[in-house]
């Protein structure tokens, strides 16, 4: 459900044992595809976020967690900034290369 300004969130972090992008998924597991996060209200990111963190650095599995503003574009989850976008796909310099190479 979107914050009151329709603005929903996911959370990012970067796996430590390979650097491999993740995203936090619906049942609170660490997920490679952006199309499997989940996306919350802010408040909702905000909690799970502070959780996260506490975990990640508990299993030391993660680094650099945050939450970032998504939308809704043609019906499709789309990170707002270009970062994210970046990081949901892979390198940009070449198309042939991460995730969007699957695509």
């Amino acid at each position: 459900m979107p914050s009151p300004d329709g603005t929903l969130h996911a959370i990012t972090a970067n796996r430590l044992r390979d650097g491999v992008v993740v995203f936090l998924g619906a049942a609170g597991a660490w997920v490679e595809s952006f199309a499997d996060a989940a996306l919350l209200t802010e408040a909702e990111a905000t909690t799970a976020l502070a959780a996260a963190k506490a975990q990640a650095e508990r299993d030391q599995f993660g680094v650099d967690l945050y939450a970032f503003e998504v939308e809704s574009e043609n019906g499709a989850a789309l990170p707002v900034k270009m970062r994210e976008r970046i990081r949901t796909l892979g390198p940009s310099v070449r198309l042939d290369l991460g995730k969007q190479a699957a695509a």
